[in-house]
């Protein structure tokens, strides 16, 4: 079993309905409206109810801005690999290079579900875990958007070309401006770690390596604020993409790292 804290984690786990709850502990000190909300959704979905001193739930979190809310879950099922390429239209991706700050993994999994990515690829090794801490961060979102996770991100990036996808790294060494690749095509995005960013290996793996120009001193950004910038990039392209009358002209084939 784990924990989960916070209103909007635990609301949108009972909404999603993806967990086996065995209760939810509910702060006696706090009452108000938005917590009332929660208490009712668990009512509705027949969970056990506990109300506790606020000290126990902070004891439960290890935090003390669990919001008045920890609810004890089994963990979180991950899907393979396969399981994100199910699905109608062509596919969008995200994939995760060992991102190892909880904050920044949730704030990602937050951006791809509001971005409407079809999953996200986690490593199993060298990376954050799904902690109470990044669904914390994530708003609830981590309930939502699919996640696999993978041993090794380098062969799962060829898996996902003999797929017909294009892997495309996000890099301050691209030589892509990252709003000129097509993302309405079956595509994943690959973000590297925080400060180091991607593995050579992983770099090497991908068809192009995109950049964020940047107007001032810095050089970067950090990683889930990159990642925000080209997730909505490429959920621009992929809705103009919709509505673009069918008899509009192809666009111009892609061409990877190495093509002639």
């Amino acid at each position: 079993m784990e924990v989960l804290y916070g209103l909007h984690p635990v609301e949108e786990a009972l909404r999603a309905g993806s967990r086996q709850f065995d209760h939810i502990c509910f702060a006696r000190e706090r009452h108000d409206q938005r917590l009332q909300r929660v208490i009712d959704v668990c009512r509705e979905a027949g969970v056990r109810l506990r109300f506790e001193p606020r000290d126990h739930l902070t004891k439960l979190a290890k935090t003390a801005g669990h919001q008045g809310v920890v609810a004890i879950v089994r963990a979180k099922a991950m899907l393979e690999l396969e399981d994100l390429l199910d699905g109608p239209g062509p596919r969008f991706l995200l994939a995760l290079d060992g991102v190892e700050d909880p904050q920044n993994l949730g704030a990602l999994l937050r951006t791809a579900d509001g971005a409407g990515a079809d999953g996200v690829i986690l490593t199993e090794r060298r990376s954050a875990p799904l902690s109470p801490v990044a669904i914390k961060a994530s708003a609830g979102a981590a309930e939502h958007v699919p996640i696999a996770r993978v041993v090794n991100l380098s062969r799962a990036l060829e898996q996902l070309k003999e797929h017909n996808l294009w892997c495309v790294g996000l890099d301050e060494r691209g030589t892509m401006s990252y709003d000129e690749f097509d993302f309405t095509s079956n595509c994943v995005l690959v973000l590297g770690r925080e400060g180091a960013g991607l593995h050579d290996l992983v770099r090497r793996h991908c068809d192009r390596l995109l950049r964020i120009p940047m107007a001032g001193k810095v050089a970067s950004l950090n990683v889930s604020a990159a990642g925000a910038v080209v997730l909505y990039e490429a959920a621009r392209q992929r809705r103009a993409a919709q509505v673009q009358p069918k008899t509009s002209a192809p666009q111009k084939k892609q061409k990877g790292l190495g093509s002639v």
